[in-house]
């Protein structure tokens, strides 16, 4: 037990910030439908707590993947946290289904909601609580991939290096940033519907939202479904291969692996040598080689073989001096 609250400390923090803020936003969003009856209310309800159940799973299974590799599991548990997030899509995918059915229910069967103000009131308070868990995680991103942005740059900053994010942050944002588009737009159908006879705006904004929904539950599933197997990462290989070479007893790279496993990248290379070298040099080499390959951010182990120069050049990117 006192290795689990260990463990837990080490959770993603933008996913147990996200879990909180949308525990809270849902059951206010929640009473509020109780009184008011606001289909778009409902559908935001759902959202919130889909999110917040589904952040409580990914800090889980972020902190579970830290736990150290055993004999039975000498690889560590770094693909814990796609699995987590795997059955963590289930439940956005029920919550997405259960907002469509009642916004095509609303439309079929279109209603006047009361409480306009409280409705509006209550949409842009809990879109400005959720906006604030978008920013933490879009600011994560960009520290993630050691850049600097602010103000207006750093959503779009986020977006274009959400590849390189941890799973468990780009879900956060990834879910944020709908819930925070999907708050307004309720927010938009609930003026619509108090202000003119199309009542079926908020049955319509209902359906948008769970559309989006449903957008990241197959933008997770198909991310996380490639980390349980076991992915290669393009952007790390590259990066990996170029400071091997960079090395000046480097002649070649026969074979390099990078496998990300959750937050972490397993490095396998297999690489040429000057074969007058003595095997105490090569010993050198090798700890030199790991050593360097070590300080790239999240690469947890470094397996380095060597081989004999050959004729055929098989790296091609590069030594990156």
């Amino acid at each position: 037990m006192k290795e689990f609250f260990q463990l837990l400390k080490q959770g993603n923090k933008s996913a147990l910030t996200a879990a909180v803020v949308n525990a809270l936003v849902s059951l206010v969003k929640g009473v509020t439908y109780i009184f008011t009856g606001n289909v778009a209310m409902f559908a935001e309800t759902l959202h919130s707590l889909g999110d917040a159940l589904n952040q409580l799973f990914v800090f889980t299974g972020s902190a579970l993947s830290k736990k150290r590799p055993t004999k039975r599991f000498p690889k560590g548990f770094g693909r814990v946290v796609n699995l987590v997030l795997l059955g963590a899509v289930i439940v956005v995918g029920i919550m997405a289904y259960e907002t469509i059915k009642e916004g095509i229910s609303h439309i079929i069967h279109p209603s006047e909601s009361t409480g306009f103000l409280i409705n509006l009131l209550v949409l842009l308070g809990c879109t400005f609580l959720e906006s604030t868990v978008l920013v933490k995680a879009m600011k994560e991103i960009t520290h993630e991939a050691g850049i600097q942005a602010t103000g207006f740059k750093l959503f779009p900053a986020a977006l274009k290096n959400l590849k390189s994010a941890k799973a468990a942050t780009k879900l956060v944002f990834m879910e944020d940033s709908v819930a925070t588009g999907g708050g307004l737009l309720a927010a938009i159908a609930v003026v619509i519907s108090h202000f003119t006879p199309f009542h079926q705006a908020e049955g319509i904004a209902s359906i948008l939202i769970g559309l989006m929904m449903f957008i990241v539950v197959g933008e997770v599933f198909l991310d996380n479904a490639a980390g349980a197997i076991g992915e290669s990462d393009e952007g790390m290989h590259l990066q990996v291969g170029q400071l091997i070479m960079s090395d000046p007893d480097v002649k070649d790279i026969q074979v390099l692996t990078v496998l990300k496993e959750g937050d972490s990248f397993h490095v396998d290379a297999e690489v040429e040598l000057d074969s007058s070298l003595t095997l105490a040099e090569i010993d050198q080499i090798r700890e030199r080689i790991e050593d360097s390959v070590m300080t790239l951010p999240h690469v947890s182990d470094v397996l380095i073989t060597f081989d004999e120069v050959d004729s055929v050049t098989d790296w091609e990117y590069g030594d990156g001096r």
